[in-house]
């Protein structure tokens, strides 16, 4: 693909290795990294939307985006983790869930895809989760994590068909990108089947593939790692 390549979360372990993997293979003009850690033209805040704006207009300069990859996500941090229980349930906790796993991303999706020329192919993908899914709960708790990233699916597939209004070549889909070794799962690795841990360069890598195999008709679908559908 030409164009430009859009990476937000680009200091994250993922988001990091799909940087390095599209500026190794070079088929795009510019590789575009954001991140909230960094500052200047660079940085990004989801839970910000000036700073998405600002983002999207600094691409705007140059190449037409034709690949946008939101490699963000929230599932705890110093001091807590998912519940497990609705005891636990906090209404702070569950809004900072879907400001940074749904709002978020779909701002990204605001500013990002009118970006992109009409009538040419491009790809919108967010990091969701299979946990996400309604139809594959069957263990419950992580409330706000899962139900956040519903509500991450539920606006990919609204998105999709707004963006197909626009632009009939575009794709706007979520991907799962199974357990990672990052600072995201690095709590719950021990829970991980023996050869389902994957490191972040392997993980982009296989979500770089899933990407290159996509359709027009999987817009507003969720795939996971090995490119199978993961009902909503």
């Amino acid at each position: 693909m030409s164009g430009s390549a859009v990476i937000i979360g680009a200091s994250g372990g993922i988001g990091a290795a799909f940087v390095a993997a599209l500026e190794d293979e070079g088929a795009f003009d510019i590789v575009h990294g954001f991140a909230r850690s960094w500052s200047g033209a660079r940085h990004i805040d989801l839970t910000d939307e000036a700073s998405i704006a600002a983002a999207a207009a600094h691409v705007a300069t140059g190449p037409a985006p034709t690949l946008v990859i939101v490699a963000t996500g929230l599932l705890h941090d110093t001091v807590r983790g998912p519940e497990k229980a609705m005891r636990e349930l906090d209404p702070v906790w569950l809004a900072r869930n879907f400001a940074i796993n749904a709002i978020g991303p779909a701002l990204v999706a605001k500013h990002f895809l009118p970006l992109g020329a009409k009538g040419k192919p491009a790809v919108f993908a967010v990091l969701s989760a299979r946990v996400g899914s309604i139809s594959d709960n069957k263990l419950g708790g992580w409330y706000g994590y899962r139900a956040s990233k519903a509500a991450l699916n539920q606006l990919v597939r609204t998105l999709a068909i707004e963006e197909k209004r626009r632009n009939d070549r575009s794709i706007v889909v979520a991907l799962h990108p199974g357990t990672v070794n990052t600072a995201l799962s690095k709590p719950f690795q021990s829970n991980v089947q023996p050869g389902r841990l994957f490191d972040a360069e392997r993980a982009a890598l296989q979500l770089l593939d899933v990407i290159e195999g996509l359709k027009v008709p999987d817009s507003g679908k969720l795939f996971d790692f090995e490119g199978k559908e993961v009902p909503f």
